[in-house]
C-alpha cells in the first residue's frame, strides 16, 4: 500500500486521504488478482463471504466497559480517573470491583452492587451519597462532648484503700 496507494501523494486533509484510499481499494486493490488466492478479492468476497454476513439493524451498539479494583480509603471513597466516589463506610480498607461503563460507575463487593454514581468527566471532584455515611458519628452535624470530670471519682473511702495496700495516705504526702 505504501508503494502503491500512497506513493508520491499528498493530501490537504484527513478526509481527502480517506476518499483516495476508498477509491484505490474499490478500483485497484479489489480488482487485481491476488498473488496467494489467484483471484480478485471482490470476486472471492461475493462468492464466499457476502452471503454469510448478517445485518446489524436492531443490535445495540458495542458496550465498552472497563473493570478496575480499588481499595476503599479512610474517607469512604474510591478514586477513579482523578475523581472520588463514595461507598458505604463499612467497606473502609476493603477491595472493591469498579465497572466503568458509559456514564455510570458501579461498585461491587462480595458479588453485590454497593454503589452506583454518575461518572464525572472533570478531575478532583467528589461524588458523595449521604446514605453511605449513615451510622458515622458526626456526619450529619457537629459532634458534642459532655463535660469531663477533672478528678477521678473514688468508689470507696481512702481508709479502705489504705487497709488493703497498707501504709497511710497522709504519710505518702509528706
Amino acid at each position: 500500500m505504501k508503494k502503491n496507494a500512497l506513493a508520491g501523494c499528498s493530501f490537504e486533509s484527513w478526509s481527502a486521504l480517506e476518499a483516495h484510499l476508498d477509491q484505490w481499494t474499490r478500483e485497484i486493490a479489489d480488482q487485481r488478482v491476488h498473488g496467494t488466492t489467484g483471484e480478485a478479492p471482490i470476486e472471492r468476497f461475493l462468492r464466499e463471504e457476502a452471503g454469510t454476513l448478517r445485518s446489524i439493524d436492531g443490535m445495540p451498539p458495542f458496550a465498552a466497559e472497563r473493570e478496575l479494583v480499588r481499595k476503599v480509603q479512610a474517607d469512604c471513597v474510591i478514586e477513579v480517573d482523578g475523581n472520588a466516589y463514595s461507598v458505604p463506610w463499612r467497606l473502609i480498607g476493603e477491595r472493591v470491583s469498579v465497572v466503568i461503563g458509559g456514564d455510570v460507575i458501579r461498585v461491587r463487593h462480595a458479588g453485590h452492587e454497593v454503589a452506583a454514581h454518575e461518572r464525572r468527566a472533570g478531575r478532583f471532584e467528589r461524588v458523595i451519597d449521604p446514605a453511605h455515611f449513615d451510622g458515622v458519628v458526626g456526619f450529619r452535624g457537629k459532634v458534642t462532648v459532655g463535660p469531663v470530670e477533672s478528678e477521678p471519682a473514688l468508689l470507696r473511702p481512702l481508709l479502705e484503700y489504705e487497709r488493703i495496700v497498707g501504709g497511710s495516705w497522709a504519710g505518702a504526702a509528706s
